[in-house]
């Protein structure tokens, strides 16, 4: 008997078909058990394909993506409707807050599911 752990497999891991899988909240793995057990808590195991998610370390990458997506998104928004429209100041002071909650609320979650698809086709942090 050997006490040396399996040889990892080198079996390639598609990136893109796994980042859509990521971005839909779906195992990257078998594209079949879901990816999250609450809002941003992934599953400890996928139910269908057995593959384990609570080793992974996305940290705080997909809140940094989505700052970065948002900047880039809000600010030639505010600055075209600005030049369009006459908003008035307080309005802006409420529009443009709620705005970028909702809209981060919306993406965090499907950018941690791609960082976490990331890592798995890349074989990171535990994946292998």
């Amino acid at each position: 008997m050997s006490d040396q752990p399996p040889a990892p497999t080198s079996e390639p891991r598609p990136f893109k078909p796994a980042l859509l899988l990521g971005l839909r909240s779906r195992c990257p793995a078998c594209g079949e058990g879901k990816l999250f057990a609450r809002f941003l808590k992934p599953v400890s195991a996928c139910s269908h394909c057995s593959q384990r998610w609570d080793g992974h370390q996305a940290d705080d990458f997909p809140a940094y993506i989505v700052i970065l997506l948002l900047g880039h998104l809000l600010v030639p928004l505010m600055i075209e409707v600005n030049a369009a429209l006459a908003i008035p100041l307080g309005w802006q002071a409420v529009l443009w807050p709620t705005l970028a909650a909702i809209l981060g609320l919306a993406m965090i979650q499907p950018a941690k599911g791609a960082v976490l698809a990331f890592q798995w086709s890349r074989r990171m942090h535990g994946f292998a």
